[in-house]
């Protein structure tokens, strides 16, 4: 099965270990068909800390490396 990858922008770098990426998508209402942003914060696995507050970034689901942590930072775009 194919590993899922998202874009988005790192909100939270004060873990160790562990960066806070949200994701941005839109959505389109099924009745009244308008448009609107959607916002969900992912915890991923930065090993070398070299990630910060405000990079976009590419996140990686991987198997679950704590309770709440199943993604890895890939790349900086």
């Amino acid at each position: 099965m194919a590993k899922k990858t998202l874009q988005g922008i790192v909100v939270s770098d004060k873990m160790q270990k562990t960066v806070v990426v949200e994701v941005e998508r839109i959505k389109e209402h099924p009745k009244y068909k308008r448009r609107f942003k959607v916002h969900k914060k992912f915890k991923a696995h930065d090993e070398n800390k070299e990630y910060h507050v405000g990079d976009k970034v590419m996140i990686e689901e991987t198997a679950p490396r704590s309770k709440d942590k199943n993604w890895r930072v890939i790349k900086k775009i």
